[in-house]
């Protein structure tokens, strides 16, 4: 049996079916998102004055990720126009360079995540905090039984509040060494993982959702590019209009990240 309205447009709609369905869904993305970013308002400003991190992601990181995904938003289309022209050959390079451009978003990224679990905040049993990144731990390390040591490569701050805002003249200025810390000197320690506080949490959330989004259209446009296009050769109107509907969804992710960059990085 046909499926009716795959290239041909609706016409109730005037757009074909998967097209519809592909703006139906997009809708659905931007109430979820709408709803995290929400969240993220009304948890900055429901924040105790002083207790908000500033500074804590790398803005050249950042930015260089937003730089990928332009570029990738760029390819995505210049893909879509060639099968519009039949020039399949331009379509497998440019959504290969696609591909490429996502898997180094990714891999930035998962470096930027890897830097907060091995980021340590450390409670000392005499009310001053311990702050850096874990150097390594002695093999009898076990803070229950208070046995061995940890090495951490940072600074010792007397107040929570002082690690806050990295971009503050005090924390530029501060002097990072090395540390070797007695796990019997420690109260409490812990990573900058999702649990550390509000900020990691929003922080992982927003962040890890559009990872798996552009994971997720990672894995749609690597099919198109390799077994996915035989359908070229059969219906290639069809196969366009997939790609067009594949680059509406890659457009969407590239758009929630340029409000993530500055809502996460700038602020």
């Amino acid at each position: 049996m046909e499926i009716p309205y795959t290239i041909e447009n609706r016409p109730d709609t005037g757009i074909y079916n998967a097209k519809l369905g592909i703006w139906l869904f997009l809708a659905s993305e931007v109430m979820l998102f709408g709803a995290l970013f929400s969240a993220y308002i009304l948890l900055r400003v429901g924040a105790e004055p002083g207790m908000w991190p500033h500074g804590w992601l790398d803005v050249r990181l950042g930015t260089i990720n937003t730089i990928l995904l332009a570029m990738s938003a760029i390819t995505t289309l210049l893909a879509w126009a060639a099968c519009k022209v039949r020039q399949f050959g331009k379509f497998k390079f440019f959504h290969g360079c696609t591909i490429l451009l996502a898997l180094t978003f990714l891999g930035i990224k998962s470096y930027e995540y890897h830097d907060k679990w091995i980021h340590y905040e450390i409670a000392l049993t005499n009310g001053k905090i311990a702050d850096g990144h874990l150097v390594e731990k002695s093999e009898d390390f076990d803070l229950t039984k208070k046995t061995g040591t940890v090495t951490i490569h940072g600074r010792t701050v007397d107040d929570r509040r002082e690690l806050m805002d990295l971009r503050s003249p005090e924390a530029a200025n501060a002097k990072l060494g090395e540390m070797v810390i007695p796990a019997s000197d420690i109260k409490k320690m812990e990573n900058y993982g999702p649990k550390h506080n509000t900020y990691t949490a929003i922080y992982f959330t927003l962040t890890g959702l559009h990872a798996l989004h552009i994971l997720g259209g990672t894995c749609v446009i690597f099919y198109f590019w390799g077994p996915g296009s035989r359908m070229y050769r059969r219906d290639p109107e069809r196969f366009t209009n997939r790609i067009e509907v594949s680059g509406l969804f890659w457009h969407f992710v590239d758009l929630v990240w340029i409000f993530l960059f500055p809502v996460l990085y700038l602020t």
